[in-house]
């Protein structure tokens, strides 16, 4: 496994099972979950396609897979997946511990 995808790992396993907690309820708005995502997959991996081709950085092959997408390791297409999910995981914790503490 890449040392990429041990981080990706590492920092989405936590969110992921904790957001089958059924207090929380994280996945009701699944669809605004996934569009969300969905977003940031689009603009920032265009974003990162183009700085890669154009240059402007790289990724060092022996820290990812060899398996690339427009160019990009199947990390950086994950770390969109990943990061966002724990972003917004961690927002929607935030709003329920307020409500719960009130």
């Amino acid at each position: 496994m890449s040392k990429y995808a041990i981080v990706l790992l590492l920092s989405v396993i936590v969110p992921f099972l904790l957001s089958f907690w059924p207090p929380l309820k994280f996945y009701r708005n699944l669809r605004s979950l996934l569009l969300s995502i969905l977003t940031i997959v689009i603009i920032f991996g265009a974003w990162d396609v183009f700085a890669t081709w154009r240059g402007h950085w790289y990724f060092n092959s022996g820290m990812v897979w060899p398996l690339r997408l427009a160019n990009l390791p199947l990390e950086e297409w994950l770390f969109f997946v990943v990061i966002p999910f724990c972003c917004i995981f961690t927002w929607e914790v935030v709003k329920y511990l307020r409500l719960k503490i009130k």
